[in-house]
């Protein structure tokens, strides 16, 4: 377990970029190391058998079937753009 007094918040806030107070300093090492407190605890629970998983639940078919469609036409593409050019959008040079 982890005690806030053994967290290098400043190098943490280093990291994060930054500016704590003194106070903010001893708020976000104590939440810190609460948080540290429960990753270990949870560190303590037997998953044995536990298969991994991405989600809470089982997710399937989340994808619409990949079915080739017919797209826009470039005149459709290009209705909307503000300038155009060989059925292309023309776009500012923004490379020398």
């Amino acid at each position: 377990m982890a005690n806030h007094n053994d967290i290098d918040i400043d190098r943490v806030a280093q990291l994060a970029r930054v500016e704590l107070t003194a106070e903010e300093k001893a708020k976000f090492s104590r939440q810190l190391g609460d948080v540290l407190h429960h990753i270990t605890q949870l560190e303590q629970v037997d998953v044995t058998g536990v298969e991994p998983s991405a989600h809470a639940y089982p997710m399937v078919n989340v994808w619409a079937d990949d079915v080739a469609q017919k797209g826009l036409s470039a005149e459709d593409a290009l209705r909307n753009a503000p300038a155009k050019r060989d059925n292309m959008i023309a776009v500012p040079k923004v490379v020398e």
